[in-house]
Parts: structure tokens; sequence; C-alpha cells
């Protein structure tokens, strides 16, 4: 096996004592250039790599982050988790990805271990409303913490403007004449779905809104468009999904019944994922920057690692897609 290099070899060939090499290969002021590029052509040579154990047990920082996601199998959190890596990337971390597969307790399960890995803070899209003993729990760990789709405390948080969303569905599918319409979504208490539903029941006429909680994702979807469809399909001409996961089980039940979209019933999405313009029809929806969640998730939390950082809320923009998935009312089943 061959011998693993180490920062006092770099100095035996350079010859410099060991803090020098230290400082060189840090960037750290005080060194002079010939010094430094000595050092790391020296470095460069004998093939040296960053031991991080060993740094972190110095500096205190494993260079590490966590990244927790509800669903992997919601293409969404595919664009979150590249905008948070290349984020993490750029400023020397690595990022791992872990899963919680809609479950609140395996996601405090991740949390505890990423914690024991020592990681330098924690994404996380909380599978629900976190309750008191979860808060407890995850402000004890003392490390840097953002929520992806919450907008208030007392952890920083990131998400995209759900409530502007909402209205921006309902104020659509009002123009096109839609009275009667079903909102589908997913548990009652979300963070992100419930901003969205709070705010399309708002904008819309009284009445006007049969609102469906269920699994998030595309069974989910699925299932409750069944339900729809089945009790009183006459009544409803549009569907707002509560995001394009959901949306994409609703198309296939809608098929299922030998309807089409949007010739019978209107279909509306939110998040704007690749696959939504690839679907049949193409899916009309609401875009919320899934990428720029993510990188801008990480550059918040590398600020709470420094000392006294505030917490921080951010709240990214919106703005409607509009393909073929959409029709004017007058068009119903």
């Amino acid at each position: 096996m061959q011998k693993e290099i180490t920062i006092k070899d770099i100095a035996r060939e350079a010859g410099v004592d060991v803090s020098t090499v230290s400082r060189s290969l840090s960037g750290a002021y005080g060194i002079k250039a010939d010094t430094r590029n000595r050092v790391l052509a020296v470095a460069q040579r004998l093939n040296y790599r960053v031991n991080r154990v060993a740094r972190g047990l110095v500096t205190g920082r494993s260079h590490t982050l966590g990244l927790i996601i509800s669903d992997i199998r919601n293409p969404f959190f595919t664009e979150v988790a590249r905008g948070a890596e290349d984020a993490a990337r750029a400023a020397g971390c690595d990022l791992v990805l872990c899963n919680s597969d809609q479950d609140a307790t395996r996601q405090m399960e991740y949390v505890a271990a990423l914690a024991g890995k020592r990681v330098d803070g924690i994404l996380m899209n909380s599978v629900a409303v976190l309750d008191k003993e979860q808060k407890e729990r995850l402000e004890a760990i003392g490390i840097p913490i953002v929520l992806l789709n919450r907008t208030r405390g007392p952890f920083s948080t990131v998400c995209a403007d759900n409530k502007a969303g909402g209205t921006l569905a309902a104020e659509y599918l009002l123009k096109l004449g839609h009275r009667k319409v079903a909102h589908l979504t997913g548990p009652a208490r979300h963070g992100n779905l419930t901003d969205r539903e709070k705010a399309f029941v708002k904008a819309m006429p009284p009445d006007s809104v049969t609102v469906l909680h269920g699994e998030n994702s595309f069974a989910g979807g699925r299932e409750m468009a069944q339900t729809v469809l089945a009790g009183q399909p006459r009544r409803i001409t549009a569907i707002f999904a509560g995001n394009d996961t959901i949306a994409f089980g609703v198309l296939r039940a809608i098929l299922d019944a030998n309807l089409k979209v949007p010739d019978d019933i209107s279909l509306l999405g939110f998040d704007n994922v690749e696959l939504g313009s690839i679907v049949q029809p193409p899916l009309t929806t609401i875009h919320q920057p899934s990428y720029e969640l993510g990188q801008r998730a990480v550059e918040t939390l590398l600020r709470l690692g420094k000392k006294d950082a505030p917490a921080e809320n951010h709240v990214l923009p919106v703005q409607l897609i509009e393909r073929q998935s959409c029709a004017p009312a007058t068009q119903k089943i």
C-alpha cells in the first residue's frame, strides 16, 4: 500500500517548516509568493490530498453539509440537490444526501446521524410541520439548520413564494372562466403545500373549490383524482395540483377515465419540473426556482456557520408557465 503523503513530507521536500506548508495550502496571509508556489508544486508532485478528518479535528469543521429531502422520487428535488451540491462544491464542501421518504421518524433519525458525523450544517425539507419536540431536538444539536419549506423561524428558511403561486393559479383559472375546481394536495399541515392551498382558496370565489388531501406523490395524485372523478365529475372543470408530481398522477387518472386534458378538464401544476414540458399535453404550471433554492440554502447555511450570525429568511419569486393543459371552462366533461 502506498504511503499516505502528509504535510511533514511536503515540508521536508520543500525545505520549510510544517506551519509554512499549512499556511501555504490554506491560502493564509504572510507567506511569500515564491514560497507558496514552491510548496504547492511539491504538494502536486507528491499527489498530496487534504485529510479532511484530521483538519476537522483542528479547525472544528468537517467541510460537509447534509441535505434531507422528503421524497427522492419527486423530480423537483433533483434540481434542488443540484443547486445545493454546486454551491457546496464551490465552497469546498461535500454534500451528503438523505431521503426521509416522507417519514417524520426517519427524518429525525437522519438529523441525529448527520450530527454524529459532525456536519457543518443541515438543509432540510421537512415532511410536515415540525412539532414542539422536533424543534427542540433540532435546536439542541447546535448545528446551523436551513428549512426549505418554511417562511419563518426559529430556523433560517429558504423557499419559493408559495402564497403568490397559489394566487397566480387562482387568477389564471378564473381568467379562463373556471368556477368549480378541485385542489388536490398533500398532507393538511405541510408548509409549502399549505401556503399554496390557503392562497388559492382565498383568491377563488366562495364555495368554488373542493380540496382533497392525500399522499404527496404520483400515486396520491392518481387516487385523489379518481375520487373526484367518481364523485361529481360534471361539477369540476379544472384541477389545481399541489405540485407537478401530484399533477402527473392526476393526468393518469383522467386518461384512465377516458377523458382528455384540457378538452374535458383543465389541469394546472406547481414546480415546473422538466417532465412537465414532455408529457402530453405539456403541463401548465407555476414555476419555482428549484436550482436556486438549493443554491441559496447552502449559501445561507455557510453564513450561519460564522459566529453570532443571525437567522435568515429568503422567499424566491414564482411565475406562471402557460402550456397546453388548460382551456376555457366552456369545454366541460
